[in-house]
């Protein structure tokens, strides 16, 4: 059995160590907010933070969460007050909105670690994942909002 913390509640999980975290996430604990795209890694629909950083959930085995913190978009902000959360709302990125909480949680981690990223730094941090609206002009200037508190 392994234990683990999913948006600040204690999991445990006594089930085949390789399953994917985005299985448990989904099927187990019913937060359907991260997304299942590729399955491989390619998309970013399901984006979520392990100990800070963003990572596929559809290749992270969840023996390879045990004893770490696990963050979705259900548990970013309940209310929509995250900073990201809030210029995405503003600016009205989403069309389809599929890939939003794999874009949301990415763009987190970006200013989590760079307060105030260059449009290049954006770009390159932003690169994995796709949206097939074609939202990334508004989806960089939500970022960049984000960064300043606009």
């Amino acid at each position: 059995m392994l234990t683990l913390s999913v948006n600040g509640q204690r999991q445990s999980f006594d089930g085949d160590p390789s399953m994917p975290l985005l299985w448990y996430l989904r099927d187990e604990l019913g937060l359907t907010g991260t997304k299942f795209g590729c399955g491989i890694a390619e998309c970013g629909a399901c984006t979520v933070h392990v100990d800070g950083d963003a990572v596929r959930a559809c290749i992270t085995p969840m023996g390879g969460v045990a004893d770490r913190t696990v963050t979705t978009i259900e548990g970013l902000s309940t209310d929509g007050s995250h900073p990201v959360q809030k210029a995405w709302y503003a600016l009205n990125v989403p069309q389809c909105g599929y890939c939003q909480a794999g874009q949301i949680m990415q763009a987190a981690a970006l200013l989590a670690t760079n307060k105030t990223p260059s449009e290049a730094q954006i770009h390159e941090a932003m690169a994995g994942n796709i949206c097939r609206c074609g939202c990334y002009q508004r989806i960089t200037a939500a970022v960049k909002a984000a960064a300043t508190g606009a």
